[in-house]
């Protein structure tokens, strides 16, 4: 139970707080603007926006958004802030949504964490580091192992040293760190690396829309693998639909936050709605958009390679700051002796060092060795890509934004960086989505295959269904290849429609043979309607005279003539349970004996395999 002070009381306290705030900027009288007014009077009211953790299907908190007064063009958080900076009033502006936010989380004694967003600029302010947040927090009853500070960063952030420094001191005090739009802010990568946040929030950009977009699907698996080597917890921000929900699940990201979910509000909901939890405590698993990486893939680092001329450990500071002053896309300088790495010097941290008073006096002409900060990350070039993937997500995190040294049997031949690998690993997931059947451009054999060891991992009951066309050979003979490949097509599209999008997955294995994999409770419904619709359509590719008669007669490879029936449609399914089967083999192997049992009736038909049905 919080122990909270009278709302008066408080109140009181924060608005001595908020005008000693005040007195810190102001440096002359200035008129009264409707912004003014509206910090004078402290006319923001906060709202909550809940973020959900998707294994337990609780909230681990709220985020805090501050809005402007509702009869007011200054309502909106953007107008809001920007007129705050065009005034010149950020500083005065973000203590008093703080305050704000503080205030009425304390008030609506909200359970969980509380996201506070911070922007650098303030975070390094000496009137947020002089202790008056957590003075503040005390008269309220908050504990500040409850509070997460969470960077939002709307312009450059070039003081990572007092960054670093400030978020040490907040740390030691009880707070923990989160970094907000990972992948569309100006420096978040080096964020992550230099500050290690507890909490890593995704760029809505790269969630919206997941469901359906590879590239998309293949930044979040990757920036999950890295969280989850680094200890850090990977939030999903503007989760807005179902589908989207289900692939973050599936993904493995530990939280979500969006309009599905819940939209801020001055109360927000503490539970889950109902549809959102039944999402989270089901079994089944998203449709990715596309095949994942094609794991066979040759690619190594190699290709990732840059080269940058090397300096040697011996060579001034004073040449390696030229090189950087002439050379602004000049991110890292690699340091050599006689063919062997011995660090890299990154340019960020080079420059801050000598931006300092009377640093480049100091260091200027000493070598530039002792600027080196650790042991650099050295990959051979025939490492492939997943292998680096992996080797990269283990080590330190600086490595990831600083980048690594490329080698030949030990000796430097090039550079790369944590970008670059990412940008490559994209390429591969684009390669893999065209990794599919070239005539019905449905995914082929390695996605199918993918496909179900997710599904035997994830200990899923599904259906898998083998679909063959029967006396499909002598349609070929009779009305040509040209015709037959109409007669695939339209077998794809039939099948495709029959199923359920976020729960049934199709595939083309070649020829005439297609695969289902249906987690859909009706799909044997949905299984005899595409016979009956298959039977229909197909009916339009026959000549009238073989319609009437049944089927056709042609000359087989040894000369002799023979009457074959109207192609028809067969469907072998196998009902898989959690444990029945260990591989996609042996999958593939159930799911063949029961298309050829389909097969054995004439006509369309359906064949279900009674002795591994699910109960």
């Amino acid at each position: 139970m919080l122990s909270i002070l009278p709302v008066e009381k408080y109140r009181t306290t924060a608005r001595a707080l908020f005008l000693a705030t005040q007195a810190l900027t102001r440096t002359k009288e200035q008129p009264m603007t409707p912004l003014r007014e509206i910090l004078e009077q402290r006319r923001l009211s906060a709202l909550f926006q809940p973020i959900l953790d998707l294994k337990s299907g609780e909230f681990l908190g709220f985020e805090g958004l501050i809005r402007g007064p509702a009869d007011s063009p200054l309502h909106s958080p953007v107008n809001l802030f920007g007129a705050a900076e065009q005034q010149g009033l950020q500083l005065e502006m973000e203590m008093l949504s703080r305050q704000t936010v503080l205030e009425t989380f304390a008030e609506l004694k909200l359970p969980g964490y509380l996201f506070l967003n911070v922007s650098p600029e303030t975070l390094t302010h000496p009137s947020f580091k002089n202790g008056q947040t957590l003075s503040f927090l005390h008269e309220l009853g908050l504990d500040p192992e409850r509070v997460i500070i969470e960077i939002t960063e709307n312009q450059p952030t070039f003081d990572f040293d007092g960054m670093r420094s400030a978020l040490l001191h907040y740390r030691s005090m009880g707070f923990k760190i989160a970094i907000d739009d990972l992948g569309e802010g100006f420096s978040s990568l080096r964020l992550w690396s230099e500050l290690r946040p507890e909490f890593i929030k995704i760029d809505m950009h790269f969630v919206q829309g997941v469901d359906s977009d590879p590239i998309k699907l293949q930044f979040l698996k990757s920036i999950q693998h890295i969280a989850e080597s680094c200890g850090t917890q990977v939030i999903a921000e503007g989760v807005e639909t179902e589908a989207e929900l289900r692939v973050v699940k599936d993904i493995g990201i530990a939280l979500g936050q969006g309009y599905f979910i819940a939209r801020p509000n001055p109360t927000p909901p503490l539970l889950a709605s109902a549809k959102t939890s039944s999402i989270i405590n089901s079994s089944n698993i998203a449709i990715f958009p596309k095949a994942e990486l094609n794991h066979r893939s040759q690619t190594t680092a190699h290709k990732l390679l840059t080269y940058v001329e090397p300096v040697h450990p011996e060579t001034l500071n004073d040449h390696v700051f030229q090189r950087f002053s002439v050379n602004p896309a000049l991110r890292i300088i690699p340091v050599v002796k006689n063919g062997r790495p011995h660090g890299l010097i990154n340019r960020y941290q080079f420059i801050d060092r000598f931006a300092k008073p009377y640093q480049r006096e100091l260091l200027g002409k000493k070598p530039c060795d002792e600027l080196v900060q650790g042991e650099p990350l050295l990959v051979e070039k025939n490492m492939p890509i997943e292998e680096l993937s992996h080797f990269l997500a283990e080590a330190d995190s600086r490595h990831f934004a600083d980048g690594f040294i490329i080698t030949e049997n030990g000796r430097y031949i090039g550079v790369a960086s944590g970008q670059d690998l990412l940008r490559e690993l994209t390429q591969m997931q684009l390669e893999a989505a065209r990794y599919a059947n070239p005539l019905t451009l449905l995914p082929g054999n390695v996605p199918i295959n993918e496909h179900i060891e997710r599904l035997l991992q994830a200990n899923t009951p599904f259906v898998a269904c083998y679909c063959d066309l029967d006396h499909f050979k002598p349609f070929n003979d009779t009305y040509s290849y040209r015709k037959g490949d109409e007669m695939i097509q339209l077998t794809g599209r039939i099948l495709n429609w029959a199923c359920d999008p976020k729960l049934d997955f199709i595939g083309h294995i070649g020829g005439d043979d297609f695969i289902l994999l249906m987690q859909s409770r009706d799909w044997k419904t949905r299984c005899e309607q595409a016979l009956r619709s298959f039977e229909q359509a197909a009916e339009l590719m026959f000549k009238e005279e073989h319609l009437a008669a049944g089927g056709y007669s042609s000359e087989g490879r040894d000369g002799t003539v023979k009457f074959h029936p109207l192609t028809s449609l067969s469907i072998g399914a196998t009902q898989v349970a959690p444990g029945q089967f260990i591989s996609h083999h042996e999958v593939s192997a159930a799911m063949t004996d029961a298309k050829k049992m389909a097969k054995k009736t004439s006509g369309n038909s359906l064949f279900i395999e009674q002795r591994t049905a699910v109960s």
